[in-house]
């Protein structure tokens, strides 16, 4: 463990470097979140300092007393001001025994993901064809997720899993399938015909989301 520790800095140095492709031709943009976002990024704050360039929020483990047993801790431009316009982002994964990450995508990046510690079973599916593309990770481990494409994680293991995960922007987004479906207020109708599934599911899984209709 205290190897693999050791190899973190290291290994997050390189597996960021391709992402910074997308950087502004100034050396750097601390974003000024007093203003908005845009598609462009935050405005540029006009005093940083070496705080600004450095985050410790990805120390602590998430809490993963949830539904899914699991936590993201991000580290995005909202949270990391000093990657703004970089085209990089970070994040921490915890996933309990059991836990998982539903299906999901990233919007705005593509996402690789570096197991510490613990077993994740992951995988995404093509856009082109719905092929399946599976893999089970132990630590040391990396996959890549493209952009946009939906992927899950889970624990696949008997203790605790943790990952760190780079993403190819700032600000990446998120959208978990099940909670777009049955966690608002779409009419459980509409959701019906969209999904195949009968009535008694869709109210099932609303009720357990927190959606209505």
């Amino acid at each position: 463990m205290a190897k693999t520790v050791m190899m973190l800095p290291v290994l997050m140095s390189f597996l960021l470097l391709p992402f910074s492709s997308m950087a502004l031709t100034q050396d750097f943009c601390v974003a000024d979140l007093s203003c908005s976002d845009t598609p462009a990024g935050y405005p540029c704050k006009a005093s940083v300092g070496a705080g600004d360039f450095s985050y410790h929020g990805l120390a602590a483990a998430g809490n993963t007393s949830n539904l899914i047993k699991a936590a993201v801790t991000p580290a995005f431009v909202g949270q990391f001001p000093g990657v703004n316009g970089l085209g990089i982002s970070a994040a921490r994964l915890d996933i309990a025994v059991g836990g998982v990450v539903p299906l999901h995508t990233h919007p705005a990046a593509s996402e690789l993901l570096f197991v510490t510690e613990g077993t994740v079973a992951a995988g995404f599916i093509s856009s082109s064809s719905n092929t399946v593309f599976t893999k089970t990770l132990y630590a040391g481990d990396i996959m890549v997720f493209p952009q946009g494409l939906l992927h899950y994680q889970y624990n696949d293991g008997p203790s605790t899993a943790v990952a760190l995960v780079a993403f190819s922007g700032p600000n990446p987004g998120l959208q978990i399938t099940d909670y777009a479906l049955f966690a608002n207020n779409l009419p459980s109708a509409i959701v019906e015909k969209v999904t195949f599934l009968d009535d008694a599911q869709v109210k099932k899984l609303k009720s357990v989301l927190g959606g209505s209709g």
